[in-house]
């Protein structure tokens, strides 16, 4: 597109521009070679192209738009940004297991959301030069062509390949196709390449604003699996739960399919006000009731682990269900929170 014809134009330019020098930036640290450190886990790498792709977006960003508010994956957080309408949302790599691994399937993602909603999405994949870049009210583009959802049954579903790996692969459910970054999904989905997407494991907002414009700019939706909406430029950047979204119609079939099989999300935080808390059952709501420490996987309206927390200790204090979804709940809560101590005796 040209950015001249949308009211969004600044915007639109410079997130373009941006995308792509950080992409550029990606592609000489991968041709140098790589040192990849860890977060929480082994499963939560970082490298210093991350650190530098960030800081590139962020001083452009500061300096083109010196009144928003700005959040990266890769900087400290400010509660400064909780002042402004309008903020930023960054994420230097999505998929930088990835990046660090020799897979095409990374990219730079930068958001924009008004009010708590995305507006505004650049999506950028280095290893293929594939921009895209959607605006609410006005459409996605696609190395500057007009694109948008298929028509299509059955429906291209673009799963996590990790949680395909895990688990996914014991499934029936038709149509996987798994895949890295959770953004470029979103892209892919706006721009007719696939038609919906879900997640078991928590996201965050870094991860989803920009293509979570894509695809409202192409008619769809996104929204937490309990199927409650997402608001970005919380206090907590981090989702506490999976996500679906994609074309209408095919979000509606995923949920049916979804509840059917009993396709777990995790939910961190769990509070009497979620309407996952009905699933623990009355003795367990009666227990656990104002504790801030609760996080279960659960699917088909049961739960399948439960991980009771002290926070402030990051102390377990029950722990239960079936093995392998406890296994997976304990990951979720482990890059949520950090390393967790186990109970002495």
């Amino acid at each position: 597109m040209r950015a001249a014809d949308t009211r969004w134009q600044a915007e639109a330019r410079a997130a373009e521009r941006l995308a792509r020098e950080a992409g550029a930036l990606l592609r000489r640290h991968l041709h140098a070679g790589l040192v990849v450190e860890h977060k929480t886990s082994v499963h939560d790498p970082v490298t210093a192209a991350d650190r530098e792709a960030s800081a590139l977006i962020l001083a452009g960003l500061g300096a083109a738009f010196p009144e928003d508010g700005l959040l990266s994956e890769e900087e400290a957080d400010s509660p400064q940004r909780l002042t402004r309408e309008r903020v930023w949302i960054v994420d230097p790599i999505d998929g930088t297991k990835e990046f660090t691994t020799g897979s095409p399937d990374f990219c730079v993602s930068i958001g924009l959301a008004v009010s708590g909603e995305a507006v505004l999405g650049a999506v950028y994949a280095p290893a293929t030069d594939e921009l895209f870049l959607g605006i609410v009210g006005e459409g996605v583009w696609k190395n500057g062509e007009k694109v948008g959802f298929r028509d299509r049954f059955p429906y291209v579903v673009s799963v996590s390949d990790s949680e395909h790996r895990l688990e996914l692969w014991r499934h029936d459910l038709p149509g996987m196709h798994p895949s890295g970054s959770i953004a470029l999904k979103l892209a892919r989905i706006a721009a007719g390449e696939a038609d919906v997407t879900f997640s078991m494991s928590p996201r965050s907002e870094w991860d989803l604003c920009a293509g979570d414009a894509l695809v409202r700019a192409a008619g769809g939706l996104l929204r937490r699996r309990d199927g409650r909406p997402i608001r970005y430029n919380s206090p907590q950047a981090g989702l506490e739960q999976g996500i679906i979204g994609g074309r209408p119609e095919a979000v509606e079939w995923l949920e049916d399919e979804l509840f059917r099989r009993a396709l777990p999300t995790t939910h961190l935080g769990l509070s009497a006000a979620d309407p996952a808390w009905a699933v623990l059952g009355e003795g367990e709501c009666r227990a656990l009731a104002g504790h801030r420490g609760v996080f279960v996987r659960h699917g088909g309206g049961r739960v399948l682990a439960l991980l009771v927390v002290d926070q402030e200790r990051r102390l377990v204090e029950r722990s239960g269900g079936d093995a392998a979804h406890l296994a997976r709940l304990t990951r979720d809560v482990v890059r949520a929170l950090g390393p967790l101590q186990e109970p002495l005796g």
